[in-house]
């Protein structure tokens, strides 16, 4: 098994890896197969299925669609270009695709969100089809967003039936697809999950591609997390939730160097890390995937935490930071899910609580069976979390929700490097617990927005 750290660390679009960047890339997939046939469309239609249509217009889905229509792709995203299409569709009910002549496409007749009749792959579910000059349906294509911002055909998904649940199975060094796999690779080689890691990624890219590549991701996660500790204002959506981060960030400086300064204030720095770039993820700025947007602040907190807080920490152990918690992130994507719509919250910030311990443990020195058992003790203790944002934004209880996950790594961590790595529940055993629970929960508790705090909690 293996999936590349730049499939789980990837740049995009907020405020959703599944309902906002999922879609845009469906319709990007859409427009090349439209490229390729011989005839010639005269119009679009799309359907939202699932949790893509119950929270759709909470997660900007209904604007990702039509985006990716125009040609957008979340990776190279222009936000002026995005507005100025936007602007147009609404105007001429028109979209202009590069190499494709215009298509008739009126959002309010074209868009369809469709509460009634979830598609059988996966929870977030959505149909593109062409029509031709008197309507008929000439392609028709069904896409599955399947978290992380991964979209997969029916026809993929289907081939992906069984025992072939990976994104890419390939030939590498160390194939592991479960934790213990990889442990016992690691003992057998007497190399770090690391080392590991990155050999498999060498299969693909050079050395200097990838230690760039790796230096990119954090550049942007620092970024956004820089623009969220300085911004301040209401985030969109209509809860008038009020940023943050820079406020509170204010006042930690502010108090740095005092001598009655509790020592619990370092939680505070650890949430609002994760809080400015989720604050970021819900303005619909640009993040990274860690590996979803909703997961998006728990990996670099951490990150920034060892870097800032932790003395001796330094950049160049960087990739070992990142390609320890890539390798985490692929075993939980391989063996349950990374989905909030499939697993609810668990397999968001629950997922990257476990990769962050696991990179923050790797840094620290920690032995392979020791992050593991981060990975673990950070997994097992998000485990049953639902997805239930109010009012279908990833906000409430979102944003907070990813500075709890970041804290939660820190101990795992710690707690992990107090051992010798010996412990009672295995790594696999969490994460099969994780895929139990997340296919026993109620659907509305899995990103529709149809339970928990997202019915308990007044909208306005």
């Amino acid at each position: 098994m293996f999936l590349s750290v730049f499939d789980l660390f990837k740049p995009g679009v907020g405020p959703s890896s599944s309902h906002t960047m999922g879609p845009m890339v469906a319709g990007a997939r859409f427009l090349d197969d439209l490229r390729a046939q011989p005839f010639t469309a005269h119009g679009l239609r799309a359907s939202l299925h699932g949790s893509l249509a119950f929270t759709g217009k909470g997660h900007a889905t209904d604007r990702a669609t039509i985006l990716g229509l125009a040609g957008f792709h979340p990776a190279t995203l222009d936000p002026d270009q995005a507005e100025a299409a936007l602007a147009e569709n609404r105007a001429s009910k028109r979209l202009q695709p590069p190499g494709l002549a215009a298509l008739a496409f009126d959002p309010d007749r074209d868009l369809r969100l469709d509460y009634d009749n979830p598609l059988p792959g996966h929870a977030n579910g959505m149909t593109i089809s062409a029509t031709d000059a008197q309507g008929d349906v000439i392609l028709h294509r069904v896409y599955y967003s399947i978290g992380g911002g991964f979209v997969l055909t029916a026809e993929e998904l289907a081939a992906r039936a069984g025992e072939t649940r990976s994104d890419a199975s390939v030939s590498v060094p160390y194939p592991f697809a479960s934790a213990a796999e990889m442990l016992a690779m690691a003992e057998a080689s007497g190399k770090s999950i690391a080392r590991m890691k990155e050999e498999n990624e060498l299969c693909f890219r050079a050395p200097g591609e990838l230690r760039e590549g790796l230096a990119r991701i954090w550049a942007i996660m620092r970024d956004c997390m820089d623009r969220g500790l300085a911004t301040e204002g209401v985030l969109p959506g209509g809860l008038n939730v009020r940023r943050r981060a820079a406020a509170i960030h204010r006042k930690l400086i502010q108090e740095r160097g005092l001598n009655m300064t509790a020592p619990h204030v370092i939680n505070d720095w650890m949430s609002v890390y994760a809080m400015a770039v989720n604050e970021e993820n819900a303005a619909g700025g640009r993040v990274v995937t860690a590996p979803t947007n909703g997961a998006a602040g728990t990996v670099p907190a951490v990150i920034r935490y060892w870097l800032d807080h932790v003395p001796g920490a330094s950049e160049r152990l960087l990739p070992d930071f990142l390609l320890t918690a890539a390798a985490i992130g692929g075993l939980i994507k391989h063996n349950a899910s990374i989905s909030g719509a499939e697993c609810g919250c668990q397999a968001e910030v629950g997922s990257a609580s476990a990769m962050a311990a696991a990179g923050l443990a790797a840094v620290l020195g920690g032995t392979p069976r020791q992050v593991e058992n981060a990975a673990e003790i950070a997994l097992e203790h998000h485990l049953g979390m639902t997805c239930d944002p109010v009012k279908g934004l990833v906000q409430v209880p979102c944003i907070e929700r990813n500075g709890l996950g970041a804290i939660k790594a820190v101990s795992a961590a710690s707690l992990a490097l107090r051992g010798d790595g010996s412990h009672i529940v295995p790594l696999d055993a969490a994460i099969e617990t994780m895929r139990q629970t997340g296919r026993d929960m109620s659907d509305k508790y899995k990103e529709t927005s149809l339970g928990g705090l997202a019915v308990n909690v007044p909208n306005c």
